[in-house]
């Protein structure tokens, strides 16, 4: 039998691991349940990934880059008269009032990076390039990094608690934050 010509195979598996750690989570990913649901053979998975590591650090890095793009279009929007405490709290509030599925699939995948060492450069990776991108457009990059992990652990705490996001509170810490 001939070898079928299919050269989006191996995009098609990275969106089908992406969509399975999206429905089942990190524990639902495997070379099975991942040609599954690209409607591939269980050898072609492993012939792109030899291992989940390599799965998993494909997914991250495109989901990175799609959450990369939203965040330079936001940098690129601050508004440097305004306070950033403000600008800061208007990113929160879209990021949670966006589609909350793909925020907690982006969170899945960048703590996936606690317990799968290969996947935790990605993961670094991403949060410099954040603080690259702030730093540049606000001239600091020590209030960047502060502000990247302020707002990292205010979208986590939102997903996990459920609480009303208060742009006020979010206001106020930060500028307790940068003082």
């Amino acid at each position: 039998m001939a070898r079928r010509y299919d050269p989006d195979r191996r995009q098609r598996i990275i969106d089908a691991a992406i969509a399975v750690v999206g429905e089942r989570g990190i524990a639902g990913l495997s070379h099975r349940s991942v040609a599954a649901a690209a409607d591939v053979p269980l050898g072609s998975t492993t012939y792109h990934f030899a291992t989940l590591d390599e799965l998993l650090s494909a997914a991250l890095r495109q989901v990175n880059g799609e959450w990369m793009a939203d965040f330079a279009r936001w940098v690129d929007g601050i508004d440097l008269a305004a306070p950033l405490a403000d600008e800061v709290a208007a990113l929160v509030e879209g990021t949670l009032a966006g589609d909350r599925s793909r925020v907690e699939l982006e969170y899945e995948l960048y703590l996936a990076a606690l317990r799968h060492e290969a996947v935790r450069p990605i993961a670094a990776e991403c949060l410099d390039e954040m603080v690259r991108l702030l730093g540049r457009r606000i001239g600091d990059e020590r209030t960047a990094r502060a502000v990247v992990a302020f707002t990292d652990g205010l979208v986590l705490q939102h997903l996990l608690t459920g609480q009303p996001f208060e742009p006020a509170v979010v206001r106020d810490g930060l500028a307790g934050v940068l003082g």
